[in-house]
């Protein structure tokens, strides 16, 4: 189910507090289990509207999706991550985050979810290193002769800049000064 149609961006940038912190929880699939009261503000949606539907209901167009292959790769293989995120809100505004989504475990150390706590970015860092990498990115995938290839052409470039630093994603992100 699409939540927003189609909405038009806005281009205007909402923003939280500081002393703010976006919460959510998903199961397996990626379909919200939780949102507290600061996600469902940002994402200018209901409580009902959201529980049930997949997370990425909130993903901005301009977000690269090799960043969610990311993502979703190195949570499922139960570690957690770092990244800077671009959302989307349902009256089409924009806001960024810095999330960490960890993998959620029972008693038998089995993945039973995800959770991600997100945290008002540096924004030197977003307007000097992420905006930059992600139209890149975005580049990239939409050069591709498809979709699927994008996805690999983009995540391809991420791990080889990663190589190229001799460091993981996430010491990358810390690299650069959250």
């Amino acid at each position: 189910m699409t939540l927003y149609g189609n909405p038009q961006l806005t281009g205007r940038e909402k923003a939280f507090g500081d002393d703010e912190i976006i919460v959510s929880k998903t199961d397996l699939t990626g379909k919200l289990t939780y949102g507290n009261r600061t996600f469902y503000r940002m994402a200018g949606l209901s409580e009902k509207e959201c529980l049930g539907e997949q997370h990425n209901i909130i993903r901005h167009p301009e977000m690269p999706r090799c960043v969610f292959d990311l993502l979703w790769s190195t949570i499922k293989d139960g570690k957690e991550i770092f990244a800077y995120v671009n959302n989307r809100s349902a009256n089409g505004d924009n806001y960024w985050v810095l999330a960490h989504v960890t993998p959620s475990f029972d008693a038998s150390g089995n993945i039973t979810g995800y959770h991600s706590n997100r945290r008002n970015p540096n924004r030197q860092v977003i307007d000097n290193h992420i905006v930059p990498l992600y139209r890149d990115l975005l580049a990239i995938e939409n050069a591709a002769s498809s979709p699927k290839q994008g996805l690999k052409d983009g995540y391809t470039k991420v791990v080889g800049l990663l190589d190229d630093l001799k460091m993981g994603f996430n010491e990358f992100i810390f690299s650069l000064g959250v």
